[in-house]
């Protein structure tokens, strides 16, 4: 891992990741301070719940201690677009995009922290990359505003259909799942135009940039990347399979999708089976749900959408690579293989790297959450430490009940999330080459 530095000028000695970790914890603090602006909030809010909002804003998780559509002000909710729009943009792209302001051409040094930051391998693309990242925030959001203002001008004014819009549009392209309305969207789940649309956004936000840009560039199926191929049809895989499984699983539930038509359960299902991989939104009661949705729902958390995109999780292409791994592995194929493409052994490891600090992570989470709250059941809490450590923001109802300490372990949760478990895994641990070669042994597997 390198490190920017540069001892002339008397430049901070820090590695990108560390930069990346204090640029959104200096975010979380500054989002704090507004948040508890006194024209911020209505009535009370507690410096705890003012960074717990902030945090959650941030990492665009979606959890809340309060209702944010009664809690907090114009302002207040202003400021929350403002932190999920930097927190899913990421902080690194708006400092690559003020130094561009300021100069026509990215130093070296600002361009091995924004390929390091982006996961971008030409040091050519990152402007590119970080150009396309804002044009295809805006376009998206501003498509989603403008659909969504027509959709509530039937039951608001201009104003607050318009306002209500832009919060949405914002909260789902970022994937951040705030919602002003204190049950998410189960009101409107006979709208099938809002629905959809912030569907829509949100699968289109979590898809990843990179294959947006690849998409628009190819305009082709055969001419896109193995990367972009792979995570469109996995992408598309796992909706259509959540899709069919939830419908199935909840169909007969009456405290879910039983009372509704047909389309109308279609309809829910679609959007329950695609929200849990990364969006807090909810169109259905997520405590009365069955336990084997429950269990499919934190799967589906935990895969999360594409890289460089707005999702958490571990991400859809890690978890694709160690399944075709697995599937390799017990086939005794030399190697793994993507669109006629092999796939090197070390980005295997990576994979399995991230897949093994994010379950550690959630283990760790879940473990204190067990401790703290006694009282509470063993399902709900270990949706929430996954929901929290995966950044999605789905509950089961049970957050504002939480004691302090355990809102403590959720804003971990949720920051170290966000970074991502490679960016913590540098963090902790600097990689260090070594020029010894030790001799191969066997270890028994299995």
């Amino acid at each position: 891992m390198k490190k920017l530095h540069n001892t002339k000028n008397g430049t901070i000695n820090l590695s990108p990741p560390s930069l990346l970790a204090l640029g959104f914890l200096a975010l979380i603090i500054l989002g704090t301070l507004l948040l508890k602006l006194p024209f911020a909030h209505h009535g009370e809010l507690s410096w705890l719940n003012a960074v717990f909002t902030s945090t959650s804003a941030v990492t665009i998780t979606g959890l809340s201690v309060v209702n944010v559509g009664e809690a907090y002000t114009v302002f207040g909710k202003l400021v929350i677009m403002f932190l999920l729009q930097c927190g899913g943009l990421g902080f690194m792209s708006f400092a690559i995009l003020a130094v561009m302001s300021l100069s026509p051409q990215l130093g070296l040094k600002q361009q091995i922290m924004a390929q390091e930051t982006i996961g971008q391998t030409s040091l050519k693309k990152v402007t590119f990359t970080i150009k396309g990242v804002f044009l295809y925030s805006l376009f998206f959001e501003a498509v989603g505003t403008v659909i969504l203002t027509i959709a509530w001008l039937q039951d608001y004014d201009f104003s607050k259909a318009f306002f209500y819009a832009a919060f949405y549009s914002i909260s789902a392209f970022n994937n951040g799942g705030f919602s002003l309305f204190p049950n998410s969207l189960m009101s409107f789940a006979d709208q099938y135009i809002i629905t959809f649309t912030i569907s829509m956004l949100y699968i289109i936000g979590g898809i990843g940039f990179l294959v947006l840009m690849d998409i628009k560039q190819h305009k082709s199926w055969k001419k896109l990347s193995p990367n972009s191929k792979l995570i469109l049809s996995a992408i598309a895989g796992l909706n259509i399979f959540a899709f069919i499984v939830i419908w199935c699983l909840e169909a007969s539930n009456p405290l879910t999708l039983a009372p509704m038509s047909l389309g109308d359960q279609a309809v829910n299902a679609w959007f329950h089976a695609t929200v849990p991989r990364s969006s807090g939104f909810n169109s259905l009661p997520m405590d009365q749900l069955t336990d084997a949705s429950s269990l499919i729902t934190m799967m589906l958390m935990i895969i999360g959408g594409g890289s460089l995109s707005t999702a958490g999780g571990i991400k859809v292409g890690t978890f694709i690579i160690v399944v075709l791994s697995v599937i390799s592995f017990l086939r005794r194929e030399d190697e793994v293989r993507v669109f006629n493409h092999s796939v090197p052994e070390k980005t295997t490891f990576k994979a399995l790297a991230v897949i093994f600090i994010t379950v550690t992570l959630i283990f760790m989470g879940f473990f204190c959450l067990l401790l703290l709250e006694p009282n509470q059941r063993f399902q709900d809490l270990l949706f929430e430490a996954v929901s929290a450590a995966c950044t999605v923001g789905l509950s089961r109802g049970i957050t504002e009940e939480l004691q302090p300490a355990s809102l403590v372990i959720l804003m971990m949760l949720m920051y170290a999330g966000r970074l991502g478990p490679l960016t913590l895994a540098y963090l902790i641990a600097t990689p260090k080459k070594s020029r010894l070669k030790h001799p191969p042994t066997e270890i028994q597997i299995g």
